[in-house]
């Protein structure tokens, strides 16, 4: 089904050469390329490949929370265990290619003794063409009732920060991370980058738009069961901070995540939660006027 690179890695292959690697720790994709071997996610140059830490770059799943909160880890424990694959992925069809992989995550012992619960998360990772898609589901199967917040933690690789604007957004409110959580509202016709910014996007569209002028190429997101937003980038000072993250890194990343962050969601037993992100890489010459950002977004003709 599809190709082993060595221990807890696979590589999902589509027919037009299209490729994602995946990290079985974390559930973790770790790299994407079109068919032209070009690299769409960023990797941080001082990522550190050891478990169990998270690995800076690609795109994680971050639960059962995200955020700091009483014993939990910062962003939960899904993005930093060991998931397994899954052979039983109803109500989705079983996988049939080298295209696609279902995981499952189930807590261990440890993990019940910070968060009791008892859940089954499983995730679909599919390359097709040029779009890439993750399919999280939640499912309690636990005999009482328990909510959490989830989050796609998606590391963008563009070409210079300051060149890069984020269309979709204009108007929502959003929570300010660097102003401790205060409720503000984007004034802005696109959101465009000069210092550090942290924000959760509140009831959000399902469709999100990163234009890079310079690499003329937009990145597309599309997500359902996640109505926040968060967009994500440390700039200079917090970049040298990081200990896995290179000084200059900050300029080529960019983070914009689906999420479900301000109302979480509620499982009674048995129920399950489903969401859905595709993120397609389309080539635009934005930058030179002949690509109207509102056809991208809204499929304007």
């Amino acid at each position: 089904m599809q190709d082993s690179v060595g221990s807890g890695r696979l590589i999902l292959s589509e027919p037009i050469g299209s490729t994602a690697e995946v990290r079985m720790e974390g559930g973790q994709v770790v790299s994407w390329k079109n068919e032209r071997r070009e690299e769409l996610l960023f990797m941080s140059n001082k990522a550190l490949w050891k478990p169990p830490k998270a690995i800076r770059g690609g795109i994680t799943i971050c639960s059962i929370q995200f955020a700091n909160f009483g014993s939990l880890e910062q962003h939960g424990f899904s993005r930093n265990t060991m998931w397994a694959l899954d052979s039983s992925p109803s109500p989705l069809p079983p996988a049939n290619s080298q295209s696609t992989v279902d995981l499952i995550l189930k807590p261990t012992e440890e993990d019940q003794k910070t968060w009791p619960h008892k859940f089954e998360l499983r995730l679909r990772i599919s390359v097709v063409k040029d779009k890439l898609t993750l399919i999280p589901r939640m499912r309690n199967v636990d005999n009482k009732p328990f909510s959490f917040t989830v989050s796609l933690r998606n590391y963008f690789s563009v070409s210079d920060i300051s060149e890069v604007r984020v269309e979709g957004l204009e108007t929502l409110d959003y929570f300010d991370n660097l102003l401790d959580r205060e409720r503000c509202t984007e004034q802005a016709d696109a959101i465009t980058f000069d210092g550090e910014i942290d924000r959760v996007y509140l009831s959000t569209p399902t469709k999100i738009a990163i234009i890079d002028h310079e690499k003329k190429r937009t990145f597309v997101l599309r997500k359902e069961g996640m109505p926040d937003a968060v967009v994500w980038n440390p700039w200079d000072k917090k970049a040298k901070a990081l200990p896995n993250l290179g000084d200059e890194d900050y300029k080529t990343m960019l983070c914009v995540d689906s999420a479900a962050i301000e109302t979480p969601i509620l499982l009674k037993p048995s129920e399950e939660w489903t969401g859905r992100q595709e993120i397609s890489a389309v080539s635009s010459s934005y930058c030179s006027g002949q690509l109207d950002p509102r056809k991208v977004l809204y499929g304007l003709s």
